[in-house]
């Protein structure tokens, strides 16, 4: 039983989501055990927008409120308690169903630099803002069904059309808060779409209903309508996820055709489809929910342990699932042995690892090969910490490649396992790691795939390292999907076959942001590359050991990055006299 003021807490919370009906309606085709976890979840991230979105105070006022908040769920997370409503219905939803909250930083963050406005050059950008606010909540709210026995499992070749979706979701919203936006001078739509409607910018700005203004509108809503329509999205999964997405889509069609009738009203309001239209598609939605839920047992957590109640000390986390607010500095090595001074113009920006002779490594010492695997994570962790504590940036490892499903099922197995328990144990949550994962889904068990984009989309804002996993990764496929990706812009129209250059084809690589690799180092005497990002390591110096990798720690990392700083690399040019 919950005492009276966390109750109220939550009744508050659905009073607030009930400010926008399709959302309170989405909420409520969820089961009724998840509906204030849900209400607490979209409050939150509502009253964020709301003190963002204050007409009546400053752009510095607005940022200020917004950062408050922030903070103020930080503390709140710390004590387990808060005297806001909105936060304690967050904290006890969080601890509750133990969710991580730590990547909602990233979202948060996005709404504070809202404040100061926003503008895009392409889409590229535009869709970076949108998932950097949106992911983080929708990922919670998977979680949240995952917990209570009902995942919102996604096909492995789905990922792409579920951030499409949300694409489509995001579009919608800034189309509908139009007239708001352009109220405080915002235009959150990129350059890319409106440069092809001359003179529709100026007018927008002037609140003109146009011939070019209507143009632009409706390519927007036939985009955004495109984005939404993911027929194959709820393939396979559990009829009432299912059916709450198949929802969505259905109402953000009703709204998008709200925008297409609403004409010169858009600039003056948010059009919203009528009750009837609305009726038609929340009435047979709710039946078949009531019935998905009827038939699908549920896990329902019970109060928090008294351990966390409020007034007894804080303590460092929360959850298990969660992280303290602030990240702390790598372990030192148990030598005391600190880093060499490399100069800045001498250090590698990006350094990738074949890590070999885990296999060897056991045979050496009488065990099975798959406890080879578990001592090569030890030396993963290593290599980690050493590459924070010398500076390094970016780090790729190659911890699975597309060649080794040719090995025994049985080592495939171990070795799959290893990477999902190490995924699990999330060993980095204290550190200034983000995590990313470069490879492809298809072979890959559905639950690695999933914990793989968890953990990107919760350290997407962390900076001091970039840790790029290679599970499932082949170099030759990379380019290879770069060049199909390629020809389907040419296809489209979108670029001239013959003006292709290189930067055409690394901008449609799976990770184009990945930089040039300055140093490739396989461990365990081999001397070749494997297959390992040929197009990143085309100019890479090449460092070549004989430990084998468990036998590796970060005093090995760091003479590799002291041998490259001796280097002189040229890149074809003549060497200085």
């Amino acid at each position: 039983m919950q005492e009276p003021t966390l109750r109220a807490a939550y009744e508050f919370c659905r009073r607030q989501t009930r400010r926008d009906p399709a959302e309170y309606a989405l909420i409520q085709l969820a089961p009724a055990a998840l509906r204030p976890a849900c209400w607490a979840l979209w409050a939150a991230a509502n009253a964020v927008d709301d003190l963002a979105d204050d007409r009546h105070a400053t752009v510095q006022e607005r940022a200020v409120r917004v950062e408050a908040w922030i903070t103020a769920l930080d503390r709140n997370l710390a004590a387990g308690d808060s005297t806001d409503l909105v936060r304690r219905a967050l904290v006890d939803t969080a601890r509750r169903w133990r969710l991580d909250l730590s990547g909602l930083r990233g979202a948060l963050d996005v709404v504070r630099d809202d404040v100061a406005g926003r503008s895009f050059a392409d889409w590229a950008a535009w869709r970076a803002w949108g998932r950097g606010n949106l992911l983080p909540w929708f990922e919670l709210t998977r979680d949240l069904f995952e917990r209570a026995g009902a995942p919102v499992t996604l096909r492995l070749d789905r990922q792409e059309a579920y951030e499409g979706f949300l694409d489509g979701f995001r579009l919608t919203d800034v189309l509908t808060d139009l007239a708001a936006d352009l109220g405080q001078g915002d235009l959150l739509v990129p350059d890319e779409a409106l440069a092809d409607h001359p003179g529709a910018v100026e007018d927008l700005r002037r609140l003109r209903w146009s011939d070019g203004v209507a143009a632009l509108i409706a390519g927007l809503t036939t985009t955004a309508r495109r984005w939404t329509t993911q027929p194959g999205l709820t393939r396979g999964m559990h009829p009432g996820p299912a059916i709450i997405l198949d929802t969505m889509a259905a109402l953000l069609h009703a709204q998008l055709d709200a925008i297409d009738a609403a004409g010169p009203r858009l600039l003056r309001t948010a059009p919203r489809p009528g009750a009837a239209t609305s009726a038609r598609i929340l009435a047979p939605a709710r039946l078949r929910a009531c019935l998905a839920w009827k038939l699908t047992p549920l896990t329902v957590p019970g109060p928090p342990t008294p351990a966390h109640r409020p007034g007894t000390p804080a303590t460092a986390r929360l959850t298990p699932d969660s992280r303290p607010a602030l990240l702390r500095e790598p372990p030192a090595h148990p030598s005391g042995v600190t880093p060499p001074r490399i100069p800045a113009d001498r250090m590698p920006t990006h350094v990738a690892v074949i890590m070999d002779g885990n296999g060897r490594w056991a045979n050496e010492h009488g065990l099975p090969r798959r406890e080879g695997h578990r001592a090569g994570i030890r030396a993963v962790h290593e290599t980690v910490h050493g590459a924070l504590e010398i500076g390094l940036p970016w780090l790729t490892l190659y911890a699975f490649s597309t060649e080794n499903w040719r090995r025994e099922p049985e080592e495939v197995g171990h070795i799959l396992c290893c990477l999902r328990d190490e995924l699990d144990a999330d060993p980095y949550r204290d550190l200034d790691v983000r995590l990313r994962w470069s490879g492809r889904p298809g072979r890959l068990p559905a639950d690695l795939v999933d914990i793989l984009r968890r953990r990107e989309s919760g350290t997407r804002t962390r900076s001091r390292l970039t840790l790029t996993m290679c599970i499932n990764y082949g170099g030759r496929d990379e380019i290879t999907q770069a060049a199909a990706s390629l020809a389907r812009t040419a296809r489209a129209g979108h670029i001239d076959p013959s003006l292709i250059h290189e930067a055409d084809v690394a901008a449609h690589l799976p990770h184009p942001d990945l930089p040039d690799v300055d140093l490739l180092w396989r461990t365990s005497s081999e001397q070749r590359t494997s297959n390992f990002l040929p197009w990143q390591a085309t100019y890479a110096e090449l460092h070549f050991t004989d430990s084998l990798w468990p036998d590796i720690d970060r005093r090995h990392l760091w003479q590799a990055i002291t041998t490259y700083s001796r280097r002189q690399r040229r890149h074809g040019a003549t060497p200085p006299a």
